[in-house]
């Protein structure tokens, strides 16, 4: 240290230091043939043909670039002339096809029992008619319905229609996503074909008869249009309980039987007997004599539901329809004599409801 106590300031400066030799240049400088600044033939040809690959490569990495995005683009937007979807439009189809997939399982489950498999209707009001499809039957029409139950159309606080939203009073089995798809199943469009799917594994069900897929199509027709002047359908739907609506040759008037004559409630020689309960006939098989008139007992135990029976031959073809009646209620028809043979039986409103007729021995 310099700054000492005890001793003069000259003697607390600095200790000069001596001076050294210089070091030689050499020692610290490479070879001059290390310090060559000019290229070999081979060397510049080295570095020649690495630029030319470096700019290859930038030019396919730039193209690469460009193609991606260019390509991202057009799978974004879609192609020009409709050529393909837009990325998010075919994302939002899928997932209404598979809403609209999983909604008829929900409906099969739990609504199929009153509106009858394809809504053709049972306990509940028809679902199916294209009237109701148009406008009344709209997404937030059947979400209230669901919420509500069925007070939320006819004010009937005994409506037997509960509620189905988790988040109703009281809360009921099916969450918003369920209500969702079961929206979605009953407003599909009849254009459209969808896959049955297994309810517990989501595949497709394949059909053992024919191997293939099981398909279904949706209910609303896109070119349904009301006739002009046409009332809107009216929120309340008991009016289809207590005033049937007619079926295609099932009217209230007297129907015609084999040989043209009207179908009366007269009883005429032997006698069948039928019941319709629960939305189906109560004998699957029934047997009447051949060439001779017979009285069909037919006994609507569905309250509140029509029901008739609707006699086809092994062609098709209609040859006796009975007077719709709602039940709880009786009725005789009287049937032409038929020909030997095989028959079809139906409920024209519930054609769901099938039954077989065999005609003399």
């Amino acid at each position: 240290m310099t700054d000492q106590p005890g001793r003069p300031p000259e003697e607390r400066l600095p200790a000069p230091r001596p001076s050294s030799a210089p070091v030689p240049g050499a020692r610290f400088s490479a070879p001059p043939s290390a310090h060559r600044n000019d290229l070999t033939p081979e060397r510049a040809a080295k570095i020649v043909r690495q630029s030319a690959s470096a700019r290859w490569v930038g030019f396919l990495a730039v193209t690469v670039v460009a193609l991606f995005v260019i390509g991202y683009y057009f799978y974004e937007i879609g192609l020009p002339g409709g050529m393909s979807k837009p990325r998010l439009q075919a994302a939002s189809e899928d997932q209404q096809v598979t809403a609209v997939e999983r909604g008829y399982n929900i409906y099969q489950a739990n609504c199929a029992q009153c509106h009858g498999v394809q809504g053709q209707g049972g306990k509940g009001p028809v679902l199916n008619r294209q009237d109701k499809l148009f406008a009344h039957l709209n997404a937030d029409y059947i979400r209230s319905m669901l919420q509500v139950g069925g007070r939320y159309a006819c004010g009937n606080a005994l409506s037997i229609m509960p509620i189905w939203s988790n988040t109703g009073t009281p809360p009921g089995p099916l969450n918003y996503k369920q209500i969702n798809d079961i929206i979605a199943f009953l407003r599909a469009s009849k254009a459209d074909t969808y896959r049955v799917l297994d309810p517990s594994l989501f595949e497709p069900v394949i059909d053992k008869g024919t191997g293939k897929v099981k398909t279904f199509t949706g209910w609303v027709d896109p070119n349904y249009q009301p006739a002009a002047g046409a009332t809107p359908y009216p929120a309340c739907w008991q009016a289809e309980f207590t005033k049937a609506t007619p079926a295609p040759a099932a009217s209230g008037a007297p129907s015609a039987g084999a040989s043209g004559a009207p179908a009366s409630q007269a009883p005429a020689g032997s006698t069948v007997s039928e019941t319709a309960l629960n939305v189906a006939f109560g004998t699957a098989a029934l047997t009447a004599p051949a060439g001779a008139d017979f009285t069909l007992n037919f006994d609507n135990q569905d309250a509140g539901i029509p029901h008739n029976i609707v006699i086809k031959d092994a062609s098709g073809a209609t040859v006796f329809t009975g007077d719709l009646i709602t039940g709880p209620k009786q009725i005789a028809y009287s049937v032409k004599a038929l020909a030997a043979g095989d028959y079809t039986f139906i409920c024209a409103v519930h054609p769901n409801m099938m039954g077989t007729l065999k005609v003399g021995s």
